[in-house]
């Protein structure tokens, strides 16, 4: 592959992750006016359908199989966002949030040995007490008196290494725009359904507020997608996979920027831990980066 065509790649999933840290700024604002399932729900929803008529040629053939495997995924994909939300919804550090939410990375391995009995690599064992210490860090900045929005956030980061645990394990032979559409109507739907049983919906909706879902949905989420689809099919995976760690990076500087927000200095320290973490539990692929450079 040309050297143009890499750089290329690089610079789109750049874009992406910069897309998914304005997507965190996007969605806190909305929630000011909208109850949290429904605004994941209608969101998910309204992206799926848009990646739909994106890539309707690519839904042709599709089995029942594979549109089963792809809902199940969605499920998780739904479960792992209510806890997201929901965290987002009552916390007060977007950066602190975006830091935890990432260790879904360093999880992956770990859930695969808990799912598969797969042995997770050494670098993971290497990662984990970055990763720890580094959350415990962000959790008890302020002494025992930690955010319960962390705990939710932890779980969207469990959540997440069960959903690319499934993706990497379903044999399924459709087009990532395909399976993303699905996984976000699928889940949207689920969320959709959760909202109208425990939530009451507002009777209105400011034009503020609705402004900040539709860039949370069409910017943050469908651009964001198929964006991210076109620049991994410019490179490879472990190119792809170390660049997408900078998403909880510029969600804390955008955070600073936006609402103001400052971390004490055990908080910067416990998100410089995890990252690290990140990295190290990337770091076949970042090696693999390096002899291909």
């Amino acid at each position: 592959m040309k050297q143009g065509v890499h750089v290329k790649a690089e610079l789109i999933l750049v874009l992406v992750t910069i897309l998914a840290g304005f997507g965190w700024i996007f969605s806190k604002e909305a929630l000011a006016g909208l109850p949290p399932l429904f605004f994941m729900g209608v969101r998910f929803m309204i992206a799926g359908f848009v990646l739909f008529l994106a890539g309707q040629k690519y839904f042709r053939g599709l089995d029942w199989k594979g549109i089963k495997q792809a809902s199940i995924v969605g499920v998780v994909m739904g479960i792992t966002m209510m806890c997201w939300v929901t965290g987002l919804d009552q916390g007060t550090s977007l950066g602190v949030g975006a830091f935890i939410v990432s260790l879904g990375v360093v999880l992956v391995p770990l859930v695969a040995r808990f799912m598969f009995k797969e042995r997770p690599p050494m670098s993971i064992w290497v990662a984990l007490p970055f990763a720890i210490v580094g959350l415990g860090f962000l959790a008890l900045n302020n002494g025992l008196n930690f955010e319960f929005a962390h705990v939710y956030f932890f779980g969207a980061a469990v959540g997440s290494a069960f959903q690319l645990n499934l993706l990497s394990r379903s044999s399924m032979r459709m087009h990532v725009l395909v399976l993303t559409a699905i996984q976000l109507s699928v889940a949207g739907v689920l969320l959709f359904s959760l909202s109208l049983i425990t939530e009451t919906l507002p009777h209105s909706i400011s034009i503020g507020v609705a402004g900040w879902f539709l860039a949370s949905t069409l910017i943050a989420t469908s651009l964001r997608f198929l964006l991210q689809t076109y620049g991994m099919s410019l490179t490879q995976v472990s190119h792809a996979a170390v660049i997408m760690n900078l998403e909880p990076v510029w969600t804390a500087i955008f955070a600073v920027f936006w609402f103001s927000e400052s971390m004490g200095g055990g908080q910067v320290f416990g998100c410089c831990l995890i990252f690290v973490a990140m990295l190290v539990s990337r770091w076949s692929q970042i090696k693999m980066i390096f002899k291909m450079a």
